[in-house]
């Protein structure tokens, strides 16, 4: 059997596609941003001498680590609506992709503090540095430093399964794809298109997040070992 590959009505949703990778881009760097927030507190938060913080932290990211993204998108989306709060597909979306980013974020800036020696915060606090100064240059910073390539690849991953929200109507690209196939009945060059698309985008993160390792982790950048 020969199949003939036929691209043109597929390309004539562009806009479509341009709306779903524009969608898609959002969520990414809204679930980028806010779950590196909840999980570098959190990585703190395992690491505090009071119990109960450490536990509940323990208890939310061994929980969302061991559940499927699917699963956590709809216990927000259908939760949220059986508790009476209406919300949209994009806004659940985020949040459930915020949830899951943050409980990931927290493993690997938590491996970060941990390789800061204890000497150095010793002799930073013998220097008279503020708690906000040591935190963020003495921990901080040179923990994000070491990790930066686990949490690039854990972003763009982050991207790439931002896919699933389409399972909850939120008009990312690949919920385009399936209203593009649907139209045209054009499946395979449908979602070919997609995948060409996900490749670009995800190599258009990780350059962006090259450059911004050149641009805040000097020493990186002379040693020629940033991503």
């Amino acid at each position: 059997m020969t199949y003939k590959f036929d691209f043109a009505a597929v390309l004539a949703q562009w806009p479509l596609f341009l709306h779903g990778a524009w969608l898609t881009i959002q969520l990414a760097v809204i679930a980028t941003l806010l779950g590196f927030l909840i999980g570098t507190l959190c990585a703190f938060g395992r690491g505090s001498r009071n119990g109960w913080i450490a536990q509940a932290c323990s208890i939310y990211v061994e929980t969302i680590r061991n559940t499927p993204l699917l699963v956590q998108i709809f216990i927000v989306y259908f939760g949220l609506s059986s508790l009476g709060l209406k919300v949209p597909a994009y806004v659940a979306a985020i949040a459930a992709l915020v949830i899951n980013i943050g409980a990931y974020t927290t493993e690997i800036m938590r491996a970060g503090i941990d390789s800061i020696h204890k000497g150095q915060i010793e002799a930073a606090e013998c220097l008279a540095l503020s708690r906000l100064q040591v935190y963020w240059h003495v921990i901080l910073r040179p923990a994000m430093e070491r990790v930066y390539p686990a949490l690039t690849s854990q972003f763009v991953l982050l991207m790439l399964a931002s896919s699933i929200t389409s399972q909850i109507s939120a008009e990312e690209l690949t919920a385009i794809a399936n209203r593009v196939q649907s139209d045209t009945y054009r499946s395979f060059e449908t979602y070919i298109v997609v995948a060409v698309f996900y490749l670009m985008l995800s190599l258009l993160m990780r350059l962006g997040f090259w450059a911004i390792g050149q641009a805040v982790f000097t020493r990186r950048r002379r040693l020629g070992t940033t991503m």
